[in-house]
């Protein structure tokens, strides 16, 4: 357990107010897993936290919270959420029901029925070490349950985003998602269309950078959420090609969960490059039936589909840009003669392009010698890459024409 986080339990009691652990540290705890992150619930509201503790600061509107910073590490602290029965200026709704605004501060009791799934309503008591449980979420745990805290439609009304979380939750955890809320996904899964597309990327990214993202997204196309996320891809996996496009994202996704098992880095411009590869692709060959060169063709095509994806998830410049340079450099893997491989070779984005362009040849998008020259070329010596990007020689027809110096040794000789 975190020390800070006992740190800061131990320094509000001190105070005189109630502290407990929350959520998915006590969730994790139990099943022996350690934490990613601590965190504390108190019925100190954020400004008396902060006076508490001097390395505080207090974030959030639609949820106040406090910030409490020892170094690297963030300890958060909520206070008790109330019922919030009736809304004022400090609880707003929208009118389809989703939650704007929540900061109705009351007692642990009303603040546990505002959680969202009951493995996730266990509070730990640092005063006697106890899991305090007051909506069946210890049984849910033990079952292996996700299971929504009150009428499931409802809770999703308030924050269609709880979707997400449940299919990430079950995922991770290896739990089954209870009927009721599955029945619930299935029906409201569009009302996730209403949430601002900035806070769906950042929930694209919890998805598929924690290392289960192949079953995640086969979970996330079995209720419908995954075209609310990424609607382009959903309607370019319904057009079968011999396997492909299907096979690239099951191998990006695959390789992403790999990587991360064996504590590698994983990008999350590259397998979005995989996500929106295949609605590229298809866009650009219609734009060259049309007349368009590759090159361009693959520019505009990269500049419609990132475009439209935005609206769904807001993509951030940078992401977009190294998604771009990695598709543009496809069509440039064709050319090997000449200088342009050593200058492909130096441009910051080619191990990337590169094994994108493996990807490709895997499954069937490209042809594998290609990949095979690329992989020999730049492992070669520079020698050896000179000799590989040489031009063939063309044969000419034509007897071999012969030049003799003049002078004295220009005289032919005659036999006698």
């Amino acid at each position: 357990m975190s020390e800070n986080a006992l740190k800061v339990l131990y320094r509000l009691q001190k105070e005189g107010f109630d502290a407990y652990l929350v959520g998915g540290c006590v969730r994790d705890l139990l099943l022996g897993r350690e934490p990613k992150d601590f965190d504390v619930v108190t019925n100190a509201d954020p400004d008396q936290v902060r006076r508490v503790f001097r390395n505080c600061r207090l974030i959030g509107r639609r949820f106040r919270l406090a910030h409490v910073h020892f170094g690297r590490e963030i300890i958060e602290v909520a206070t008790f959420r109330g019922a919030g029965e009736e809304q004022s200026d400090k609880q707003v709704l929208n009118k389809e029901g989703r939650l704007l605004r929540d900061n109705v501060y009351g007692a642990i009791e009303e603040d546990v029925w505002r959680r969202d799934f009951t493995v996730n309503a266990l509070y730990y008591n640092i005063k006697d070490f106890s899991v305090v449980d007051y909506v069946g979420g210890m049984a849910d745990h033990k079952a292996g349950v996700i299971r929504l805290i009150g009428d499931p439609d409802m809770r999703f009304r308030e924050d269609p985003v709880r979707m997400l979380r449940a299919v990430r939750f079950a995922v991770k955890l290896g739990f089954n998602l209870d009927p009721e809320c599955e029945k619930a996904i299935h029906n409201d899964a569009q009302l996730l269309a209403s949430i601002p597309s900035a806070r769906l990327y950042d929930e694209a990214i919890k998805l598929f950078l924690f290392g289960y993202a192949l079953q995640t997204f086969e979970m996330l196309r079995h209720y419908g959420l995954f075209q609310v996320l990424f609607p382009a891809t959903e309607n370019s996996l319904a057009v079968e090609d011999s396997g492909f496009p299907r096979l690239l994202l099951v191998k990006a996704l695959e390789n992403s969960d790999n990587r991360i098992a064996e504590g590698k880095t994983v990008t999350a411009y590259f397998l979005l490059a995989a996500f929106l590869w295949e609605p590229v692709r298809m866009l650009a060959k219609e734009k060259m039936a049309q007349g368009e060169v590759e090159f361009i063709a693959y520019q505009d095509a990269a500049s419609e589909i990132i475009a439209r994806q935005i609206r769904s998830t807001a993509l951030p410049r940078h992401i977009s840009m190294a998604m771009r340079e990695v598709w543009s450099m496809q069509p440039k893997f064709n050319a090997r003669t000449g200088s342009k491989p050593s200058r492909l070779i130096g441009h910051p984005r080619f191990r990337a392009a590169y094994d994108f362009l493996v990807l490709r040849a895997e499954t069937g998008g490209a042809d594998p010698e290609l990949a095979e020259w690329w992989t020999t070329y730049q492992n070669a010596s520079d020698n050896e890459q000179r000799k590989m990007t040489q031009p063939p020689r063309s044969k000419k027809s034509g007897r071999k024409r012969s030049y003799s110096r003049k002078g004295k040794d220009s005289t032919p000789k005659t036999e006698p």
